[in-house]
């Protein structure tokens, strides 16, 4: 894949939009994290997507669009950025067609220069606001992801917006519509969450006069799934300074997809990095297919963690199919092609990890994630989901209670039949507790047992379900050391819990860093990696999920991410158990017989214990020269072997270095004035 072609043949379609107008209140840039404001005036601006004509769906549409005027091309927009200037009646009322501005306000946009031979530098035109259009199915996905993931949960709400604007006014819309006529703050949870939606994915058209003579075609993605690439051009900040941050260039994959399951996809969540002014940016795929717009980010109120969102084009095309064609003509040049890599493969080893990842909950409160281990029902998840207890205090477990009380613990012996196979376990009790599971494509529950809790240090336990519904998928397992920088795919239930009925995540990035330890394992005493650390998000709720290579092979298990002494979590920094460590568990997974072989890992290791507690242990240091280094040393302090008493010691330090501590001589106020 060679991503610049991707990137530079992106260029020609990547615009920045700014609307500029009247505001002696100033009032018009509440909602947005960046504004500029002069003399009464504000300006705000935000990405967009240039098309050319042929996109337009029939006579109708393009005599909305100047049909008197052959060289004009479509730019489509977040509608929040031109929202704040409709005139009070369209502010009140968007079914109003066409749609006004308020006198003094004017839209341009900025577009690479390259789309005119005489001029090479990027240059503003003049746009037309064309219509505002809303996107039901994108709205109905995202007010369900809002609501569903708040509820339960007065702390760790969800709303819309960047977190660099406060929560107060960040995800309030500009504009009340029909019923939604009373303040924002005003509404009950189930309507702030629509009004939020409908605003988020609503979007605007505007016309420009511009030829597109030589532009290359654009080609849509007919189908994306979980895991693929994805690259978005926009302008954070852009109005700030175009010349710094016009089409800025971010890449990312596909974290997710709502609804989960349907194969026309409503919403989108990317694992991209973006920021304020990036809304309304197109994305494409790793073949330079248009994919659909950026929107703002749903947003978790508490921590500020923000999921980066995509309304696909199949949705906007199916709420406005009057104005647009899904799948234009040609028109343009020849579109890019690009030859299929060996990362297709990739993909699909990647996405079958994902059938191998389950979603854990424990007396229907918090959750975590798991991983299947063999045919028979086995899941490998983390010890702190069961025993946060032990996990509460310090090193990268945090300090925040999780709401989990402690349980008592004690072995009771059990039979669990599992086909034609009676395996004994070693059971623990765990107070009555309710534990499920949720198996990939299963819409069901399934009850599970404790089957081994990790004694000391490692951050593992292992769960039995008590019927397996169907084949399952067991993970695959590499055993060795990753390499610095190569890729690592995080898949888990991070975030979104067991009532936004999602599908698990995945999150992309490389292999950061590599702790090594000495440990005795399968007999064999040698050097191991004790901890992996990845550049990969990891958020609450994916502990227990799977870190794996290109190849689709876990190489660890996720266990937690870190958290800043002031409270802010650092998604990106995260650390896992690497599965070499973990050999003696795949190994008991093969057969489900020698219980024995996992009192490996309830050995105490104190450098193991010190690395997972952030504070491994120093190399003893060197003892200093001290001749050598404080030649002026009085010798009772070199020597030894001489014993003498504190006091006496202390006394003959004090006479021969009396030069040290002759009182200095007063120095002129002249050189030193004072400052009194």
């Amino acid at each position: 894949m060679d991503m610049s072609k991707v990137v530079s043949f992106s260029r020609n379609f990547a615009v920045l939009v700014k609307v500029e107008g009247p505001d002696p209140k100033g009032l018009k840039m509440r909602t947005h994290a960046f504004h500029q404001y002069h003399s009464g005036n504000t300006t705000l601006s935000a990405s967009g997507m240039l098309f050319p004509r042929s996109v337009l769906s029939g006579e109708v549409a393009a005599a909305k669009l100047m049909a008197e005027d052959q060289d004009v091309a479509l730019v489509l927009t977040v509608a929040s950025l031109v929202e704040p200037f409709l005139t009070m009646a369209h502010r009140t009322s968007l079914s109003q067609d066409p749609v006004k501005l308020i006198p003094g306000a004017r839209i341009e946009v900025m577009v690479e220069g390259q789309l005119n031979s005489e001029k090479e530098d990027p240059f503003w035109v003049p746009a037309q606001l064309l219509s505002l259009v809303d996107v039901p199915v994108s709205s109905a996905a995202l007010e369900s992801l809002i609501v569903n993931a708040s509820s339960g949960s007065k702390d760790s709400g969800w709303d819309v917006g960047w977190s660099l604007v406060s929560a107060d006014n960040g995800s309030q819309p500009s504009i009340n519509v029909e019923h939604f006529s009373k303040p924002l703050m005003q509404l009950n949870e189930p309507l702030k969450a629509s009004f939020m939606a409908k605003s988020a994915t609503r979007m605007a058209l505007l016309g420009v006069s511009l030829s597109l003579l030589g532009q290359p075609n654009i080609n849509f993605a007919s189908a994306s799934s979980k895991g693929d690439t994805l690259v978005t051009l926009g302008s954070p900040f852009g109005i700030l300074s175009p010349v710094h941050f016009f089409n800025s260039v971010s890449t990312g994959s596909i974290a997710n997809c709502y609804p989960s399951g349907s194969l026309k996809k409503s919403l989108m969540m990317a694992d991209v990095r973006c920021l304020p002014g990036m809304e309304g940016a197109p994305v494409f795929d790793k073949n330079g297919h248009f994919i659909g717009i950026l929107i703002r980010p749903l947003r978790q109120k508490n921590s500020g963690v923000e999921i980066q969102l995509v309304v696909p084009w199949g949705a906007i095309t199916t709420a406005c199919s009057h104005l647009l064609l899904e799948e234009p003509s040609g028109g343009g040049s020849e579109a890019l092609r690009i030859k299929t890599d060996a990362s297709i493969p990739v993909q699909v080893a990647v996405q079958k990890a994902m059938e191998s990842i389950c979603l854990i909950t424990v007396d229907d409160g918090v959750w975590a994630s798991g991983v299947v281990l063999n045919e028979h029902g086995l899941i490998l998840t983390n010890a702190h989901l069961l025993e946060p207890w032990r996990f509460g205090k310090g090193g990268v477990y945090g300090d925040k209670d999780n709401g989990l009380e402690p349980y008592v613990l004690g072995a009771e012996e059990s039979q669990t039949s599992l086909g034609e196979k009676n395996i004994k376990h070693n059971f623990l009790r765990t107070g009555h507790r309710d534990i499920r599971v949720r198996l990939y494509h299963q819409d069901s529950w399934c009850p599970a047992k404790v089957v081994y809790i990790c004694k000391e240090q490692l951050d593992v336990a292992l769960l039995q379900l008590e019927y397996v519904p169907g084949r399952l998928q067991p993970i695959a397992a590499n055993y060795s050391s990753p390499p610095l920088g190569s890729s690592a795919h995080v898949i888990g239930h991070g975030l979104f819990g067991p009532r936004c009925g999602l599908s698990p995540s995945i999150c992309t990035g490389v292999v950061s860093k590599v702790v090594h330890t000495k440990m005795r394992m399968l007999q064999d005493a040698t050097e191991f990696p004790a901890m992996l650390e990845t550049t990969a998000a990891v958020h609450p709720g994916g502990s227990g999920g799977a870190v794996v290579n290109s190849s689709g092979h876990m190489i660890g298990l996720v266990t937690s991410n870190a958290r800043h002494g002031a409270g802010t979590v650092i998604p990106h920094l995260n650390f896992s158990i690497p599965c070499a460590i973990l050999a003696p568990i795949f190994k008991f997974a093969e057969d489900m017989q020698n219980v024995e072989i996992l009192q490996t890992l309830d050995q105490p290791n104190e450098e193991l214990s010190s690395i997972w507690a952030l504070m491994p242990s120093l190399s003893p240091k060197p003892k200093p020269n001290t001749e050598q280094s404080l030649p002026n040393l009085p010798k009772i302090f070199k020597d030894g072997n001489e014993k003498q008493k504190k006091g006496s010691q202390f006394a003959k330090f004090i006479s021969e270095t009396q030069e040290m501590f002759v009182k200095p001589t007063k120095l002129n106020r002249s050189v030193i004035p004072s400052k009194l």
